[in-house]
């Protein structure tokens, strides 16, 4: 564990949890650091829905690798945002080709998405008395996502502390390493059980593809979130090879 960041065994947070390869990571690296984790999830309507199925056994399985991961794991927390995706035409709420749109975005971009996450995320962590909020957002590997950018987050949580009068602390821990990165970060973190975890048990295939297993994990390994994860893969078995 970083020693930057002391284990706080008196304070809780919780943590976006899709059931995907980053906040898979994210949940470790917040497991090792508070004393009591909850995770939350959300379902809008997504076309990868199935990214949702895959987190009870992902939850299990990080609480298998650690006794005290087991100790620190909470309660999950699923909350029904499907007028997210009545308002989003694109490729991740309708069934459309994934490609470019005229201003610069890939058309899997959901405007508001994690503006919304994390403002039900403060919520649901008022209500559960948890401080800190965990989430995988990352401006290194990324879509051009505006609210994935450190500024969007920064500027969130000063709204959400002023508007619920509270002092929430907003995590990134991804936020500034690349794919072999964090990658590499679930190693460090949970050793080879959490780097196969997230091989086996983990989801992040734009189209929902779950049948086929390659090296990295299941997708359908053509769209870009499994290029990307493929292509961080390899990258972090080919220096873990080097080193």
């Amino acid at each position: 564990m970083d020693p930057s960041a002391p284990f706080r065994a008196d304070e809780g947070a919780l943590v976006l949890f899709s059931g995907g390869q980053d906040s898979t990571t994210t949940l470790a690296w917040a497991l090792e650091r508070f004393g009591r984790v909850e995770t939350v999830g959300f379902d809008y309507g997504q076309r990868h829905r199935i990214e949702l199925d895959c987190r009870s056994s992902i939850r299990a399985a990080l609480a298998g690798l650690k006794p005290e991961w087991a100790e620190r794991l909470g309660e999950d927390h699923v909350l029904g945002l499907e007028a997210l995706g009545l308002v989003s035409e694109t490729a991740l709420t309708r069934q459309s080709a994934i490609e470019m749109e005229s201003g610069g975005l890939p058309n899997t971009f959901v405007p508001g998405r994690n503006i919304i996450f994390l403002t039900f995320a403060a919520a649901l962590a008022y209500r559960r008395g948890l401080r800190h909020i965990v989430g995988g957002m990352c401006e290194t590997d990324f879509s051009g996502y505006p609210d994935c950018r450190d500024d969007t987050i920064k500027a969130l949580q000063v709204a959400l502390n002023l508007g619920m009068d509270k002092r929430f602390v907003l995590h990134t821990p991804l936020m500034w390493i690349d794919k072999a990165e964090t990658w590499r970060l679930a190693e460090e973190l949970g050793g080879a059980g959490l780097v196969e975890a997230i091989v086996e048990k983990t989801h992040t295939c734009y189209l929902g593809e779950r049948g086929a297993r390659h090296a990295w994990g299941f997708g359908c390994g053509t769209c870009p979130a499994c290029a990307l994860r493929a292509q961080g893969y390899a990258r972090y078995r080919a220096e873990t090879v080097e080193a």
